[in-house]
């Protein structure tokens, strides 16, 4: 079990340095309280290349850190996930796990089991969470009943590895799996392959055992970026866009008179645009310091995954019946 280290530099890793797993690294090599000891990565070029940037020492084989490192960011491609985190927690090194927590809820069962037993920390890399716009939220979210969101996005090659569900759609799920605090009850989805051989484009409905109804729609084929989430509860619609960092709350007023809609107050807010990725990093090294569970834990992101997984078993078996 890992001790207190609140008196001494975070020795960290970053496992896999391509896009998303450099600006870890960067982050990590600008927190005074952290020590980057290492990055790696299976291209020992690309590899040595962030090191040389950063002054760390580079790896071409992750297991070439344990006893090296207190905690470690695993950004490799979503099928490693499992494996590589296994490696450091069998090693007593706390980990971030990029989403999805891994691609099956047998492998997150086991994460959950082996870091439970060793007391190790797992945080999930929802980053969302971090949002400043869904921080706002919680002031404003009650028992929400009915929640509309769409998540649009600019084709990236490099996302291909699995369906827009595990990709996009995943942040979406735990954003209203976090407001809902229900059991899904039902599911009904669609989903089509259009560029690569994954799902690109899917819709879903989730029924909650407390009779609130989530529409989700994500998409990597837009012609544009969207980020938008309504939610409407009693007495009250909410909408946030994040592109415009616009949150508009239209809440019951009996004193308000006249207006657009009489009888309701139409509140506008705007949220500054903060590092939502720093702010997670940030967050994971206060919890491996002070030894605190993390806002999105295992547990979190194996509820996430089970209802993605639940999408994309629908949206698959849908498509074996187109050719039969």
């Amino acid at each position: 079990m890992n001790a207190d280290r609140s008196d001494k530099r975070l020795r960290v890793g970053v496992v896999g340095v391509g896009y998303l797993g450099k600006f870890h690294a960067e982050k990590y090599a600008r927190m005074p309280e952290v020590e980057l000891v290492g990055v790696a990565d299976i291209d020992a070029r690309r590899a040595e290349e962030v090191a040389r940037q950063l002054g760390t020492r580079a790896f071409s084989d992750h297991r070439r850190l344990l006893g090296k490192v207190d905690a470690v960011s695993v950004v490799v491609p979503t099928p490693e996930h499992f494996t590589v985190s296994m490696d450091f927690l069998n090693h007593d090194v706390d980990v971030l796990i990029e989403k999805p927590i891994t691609t099956s809820l047998a492998q997150a069962d086991e994460l959950i089991r082996v870091s439970d037993e060793r007391g190790l920390i797992v945080q999930i890399g929802h980053l969302e969470r971090y949002n400043p716009a869904v921080i706002a939220l919680r002031d404003y979210i009650r028992q929400p009943m009915f929640i509309e969101s769409h998540r649009l996005s600019i084709f990236k090659p490099r996302c291909t590895d699995v369906s827009v569900v595990l990709d996009l759609m995943i942040h979406d799920i735990d954003i209203i799996l976090n407001f809902v605090k229900s059991e899904v009850r039902e599911i009904r989805a669609a989903g089509v392959p259009v560029i690569s051989g994954q799902v690109d484009i899917a819709n879903a409905r989730l029924e909650f055992e407390c009779g609130c109804v989530a529409n989700v729609t994500a998409s990597r084929i837009s012609l544009k970026n969207q980020r938008k989430i309504r939610l409407f509860q009693k007495d009250a619609y909410i909408s946030v866009d994040f592109a415009s960092r616009q949150i508009t709350v239209i809440h019951r007023n009996a004193e308000k008179k006249g207006g657009l809609i009489p009888g309701m107050e139409v509140e506008q807010l705007s949220f500054t645009e903060s590092d939502v990725l720093e702010d997670e990093l940030a967050a994971f090294v206060r919890n491996v310091r002070g030894r605190r569970a993390p806002r999105v834990s295992a547990r979190v992101g194996r509820d996430a995954l089970g209802v993605a997984l639940d999408i994309m078993r629908q949206i698959n078996a849908a498509a074996r019946e187109c050719l039969i």
